[in-house]
């Protein structure tokens, strides 16, 4: 089978090939000037991660959250997987999160490999439990993966940190580890008879191995402009919102009839909707983050810092914190292991 294209590569064939999904030059300047105005707030940072990632501890607990880091909308709306840790009830990717690290207070070794590569479903269904009746959806699948990493870690020294550092740093380098030696992170498609990646989790990963490492005081991650956003169902919903990308009137009308029947209505994997909502994401926040550090320049004279994975994670959190006025964009589900 013929290598894929990388992510950006990827986006960009697929943005130059669409016909649902379109990226919009105004709306792409639009959210360039708005980032420009903020380029000096912590937002706009690695630090910013910590507001994304609160409850991080560690990097073995980042690489089993970010293994199972896919498909926490519910079925239906009324019904959401909930856990509450510390007097905050999370939902979403969040339940995840405190999760795991509910688990660890309540002494279950959850973050090592020796643990989590034998774990059995039903321990793990304990770990991922929910507080209402609603669990957490692909309890098989989030098994599958996890006992699936754990073994590549034990092959590799018994830790992520051990993994990781077989990379030298490198956030391409890493991001191509993990792809090589981890199956469930091959986050892959064919469109127009091209094999295409969008790799989200495996990007994911290497960014949060960065902002924990820069949260220590240790971040000499080199090549980071290299990887893309996260191709998920959140920020696409965001840049249309923002004007960045537009979908076709027939999109946006399967989109919306799929969010107002009663259990909604999937885009599969792998389908060219998907992927072009998916390809489109990453060519649009690479033209923001074109045009930004063209201001910068131009404005200010100054060599831009801000790469694709700052302004996604100002773009996740933005959507979480505006989700009340964008809820006339639909998002699309798409029940898989890759996001």
């Amino acid at each position: 089978m013929e290598t894929p294209l990388f992510p950006r590569d990827s986006g960009k064939f697929i943005a130059e090939r669409s016909q649902d999904v379109f990226v919009e030059d105004e709306g792409v300047q639009k959210v360039a000037e708005m980032l420009f105005t903020l380029r000096h707030s912590e937002e706009l940072t690695a630090s910013g991660w910590k507001k994304a990632n609160p409850l991080a501890p560690a990097l073995n607990w980042v690489f089993i959250v970010d293994t199972m880091n896919f498909s926490f909308w519910p079925d239906k709306d009324t019904q959401q997987c909930e856990v509450t840790y510390k007097g905050t009830t999370y939902t979403g990717y969040m339940t995840l999160c405190a999760a795991i690290t509910r688990a660890l207070e309540e002494g279950i070794p959850i973050t090592e490999p020796k643990y989590f590569s034998q774990i059995s479903v039903e321990e793990l269904g304990h770990v991922l439990r929910s507080d209402n009746e609603t669990p957490m959806p692909m309890l098989q699948e989030r098994h599958k993966v996890l006992t699936e990493g754990g073994r590549v870690l034990l092959e590799h020294g018994g830790s992520f940190r051990s993994f990781i550092s077989q990379a030298g740093n490198d956030a391409q380098k890493m991001m191509e580890l993990i792809v090589k030696k981890i199956p469930s992170y091959r986050d892959e498609a064919t469109y127009e008879g091209k094999r295409v990646s969008f790799y989200k989790r495996a990007q994911i990963l290497v960014a949060d191995y960065w902002g924990i490492m820069e949260a220590r005081g240790e971040g000499d991650v080199i090549n980071m402009d290299w990887l893309t956003m996260f191709a998920d169902y959140r920020v696409p919903q965001a840049l249309v919102y923002l004007g960045a990308l537009r979908y076709s009137d027939k999109l946006m009308q399967t989109l919306r009839n799929g969010e107002t029947t009663y259990l909604k209505i999937l885009l599969c994997s792998g389908d060219r909707r998907e992927v072009e909502i998916r390809g489109c994401s990453i060519w649009c926040v690479e033209r923001i983050k074109d045009h930004l550090c063209k201001l910068v320049q131009e404005r200010v004279g100054n060599t831009c810092n801000i790469n694709a994975v700052i302004i996604d994670f100002y773009l996740w959190p933005y959507a979480k914190q505006h989700h009340k006025e964008m809820a006339h964009i639909p998002i699309h589900h798409t029940r898989c292991i890759y996001y």
